[in-house]
């Protein structure tokens, strides 16, 4: 069955591309009427979203090699974002004390990805005390203005449950590499997102001019988003500390700083040559169903120079804090071998009470859950152009500094 739905959609893209369908302009004016259409909304109050959508819309119709699906794919996360922006705009009107909400001391957790960063995201959400951004909220995000709640909060939940399982039927081995569902915590690259500031569509999308923009711009204008994204989820709602969760914080850890002072950064270390062919092979996953061209020699380089470049970072954010106010750092070795006492001790350098119920519901998870809800997956660096013991050699300052043990 499988092999005859790509053989079909091959087919659909070859038709596609013979009548000059694929490599199209993508017009972000023309999103932008559709969204305001669907909304049956006007104003986004700020429009500095504007410059970024049409970059990486540009980068989308000319480097990404667009399938039928991935162009469409494009449109339809282009409008859905934009539809978010003006519902939140009209909340913000008529309930402008939304921009007061104080966002107090987050807990950011980052790391290399593939490294436990989400594994131990679900285990702090299992603390009732903790707030986290799920996923059916930074797809269809709730606004004040919602006039039936419950009834709003679980038809969005079963849309995203169905969506994620459309997916799944692109990207079969995507579940056991990234096990969610609508309700699992989700990473703030999908908040960031909703401005067209994230490197989410470098992964799912071969966009380098996007990227390189990115980079030379900055991420400010994106976690100040961020902010009012969390100040939109918590409005109204009883106060709790917020845990968030995303590899790519370490490429922005300054603009992290400016919009939440109070941060505390929790990062998690693991041997990068477990690390890269887990990713690489993600990224692929990712990206096969919406292009027509996969090179897998170049998401090796890319993702081992680009994670390269994220493990400086992080050591420079290590020698910036020797204190560790603000940093902590946690070993996955540690993680995955004993997840409770790792969690302890987690809160325990930054300050907090682990309740017993929710040590309970720790250890009954992990019991229930011993590979964290990840299946069996085997990968092979080599397929990518890279060579593990030469990209041991390539991090050994990363895993000098933080004494992270091969694998």
């Amino acid at each position: 069955m499988l092999r005859l739905q790509s053989a079909l959609l091959r087919g659909v893209d070859r038709a596609a591309q013979a009548f000059g369908l694929l490599d199209r302009p993508i017009d972000p004016d023309q999103l932008i009427t559709v969204a305001r259409r669907a909304a049956g909304l006007r104003s986004f109050g700020d429009d500095g979203f504007r410059a970024p959508l049409g970059v990486l819309l540009r980068a989308c119709a000319a480097e990404a090699a667009p399938s039928v699906v991935g162009r469409a794919t494009i449109r339809w996360d282009v409008v859905r974002l934009l539809t978010n922006l003006l519902r939140f705009q009209r909340a913000e009107d008529k309930a402008p004390d939304i921009l007061r909400e104080p966002i107090e001391r987050p807990v950011f957790i980052t790391g290399l990805p593939r490294s436990g960063t989400t594994f131990l995201h679900k285990l702090m959400m299992l603390d009732v005390a903790n707030q986290v951004p799920r996923v059916w909220e930074t797809i269809h995000p709730p606004t004040v203005d919602d006039l039936s709640t419950r009834r709003g909060r679980d038809t969005r939940i079963r849309s995203v449950d169905r969506q994620l399982r459309w997916f799944e039927r692109l990207a079969p081995e995507f579940r056991a590499m990234h096990p969610i569902d609508a309700s699992s915590p989700q990473e703030c690259s999908e908040i960031t997102a909703h401005v067209f500031a994230s490197l989410r569509f470098d992964t799912t999308y071969r966009v380098p001019s996007y990227r390189r923009w990115l980079d030379e711009t900055g991420h400010l204008e994106a976690y100040r988003f961020h902010k009012r994204f969390l100040q939109h989820l918590q409005f109204r709602s009883a106060p709790r500390s917020w845990v968030l969760k995303c590899p790519d914080h370490v490429f922005a850890l300054g603009a992290l700083r400016a919009v939440y002072p109070d941060a505390r950064l929790v990062f998690v270390h693991r041997d990068p040559a477990k690390v890269l062919p887990s990713l690489t092979r993600l990224t692929e996953v990712l990206r096969r169903p919406f292009t027509r061209r996969i090179d897998r020699l170049e998401i090796g380089r890319q993702e081992s120079n680009r994670w390269l470049d994220g493990a400086r970072h992080m050591i420079d954010a290590a020698e910036a804090d020797r204190s560790g106010r603000s940093t902590t750092h946690v070993l996955y070795s540690d993680l995955v071998a004993n997840p409770l006492a790792t969690v302890e001790s987690l809160y325990a350098r930054l300050g907090l009470h682990l309740p017993g119920e929710a040590a309970d519901r720790i250890a009954q998870f992990t019991t229930d859950e011993p590979s964290g809800g990840y299946g069996v997956n085997r990968y092979r660096l080599a397929d990518y152009g890279l060579d593990p013991e030469a990209e041991r050699k390539k991090f050994a300052d990363y895993a000098d500094y933080f004494s992270v043990r091969p694998e």
